[in-house]
């Protein structure tokens, strides 16, 4: 949805001035309050990831991802996921392995 979307660069700043960060081999994780009751989803993807076709598949992985686990979070966060380069050749497994890993490490899932 939508509304469930960070889309402006001021958002993203925000989010990675005053919000947490947890990271692991593919992905950064950046987690920050936003006093609503649902939760928004940032992905970045770097040049240095690969070619569009390879930082498109590489976002939507991770939409996915957190497409499914959504209805297990806490509710009332900003995230932003940064994908690392080492991202580029993964399945998607991986990916998942990893967006999972990060939201236990930041202790989100209700």
């Amino acid at each position: 949805m939508k509304e469930n979307r960070i889309r402006k660069n001021v958002e993203f700043r925000a989010v990675y001035r005053r919000g947490k960060s947890f990271s692991n081999h593919l992905l950064v994780l950046y987690i920050y309050k936003n006093r609503k009751n649902i939760n928004r989803i940032g992905v970045s993807v770097s040049k240095k990831v690969g070619k569009s076709v390879v930082r498109n598949r590489v976002k939507r992985l991770i939409k996915e991802c957190y497409r499914l686990e959504s209805s297990r979070l806490n509710t009332g966060y900003d995230f932003v996921f940064i994908a690392r380069s080492a991202a580029n050749d993964k399945g998607y497994n991986d990916i998942n392995d990893a967006v999972k890993n990060l939201f236990k490490r930041a202790g989100l899932y209700n």
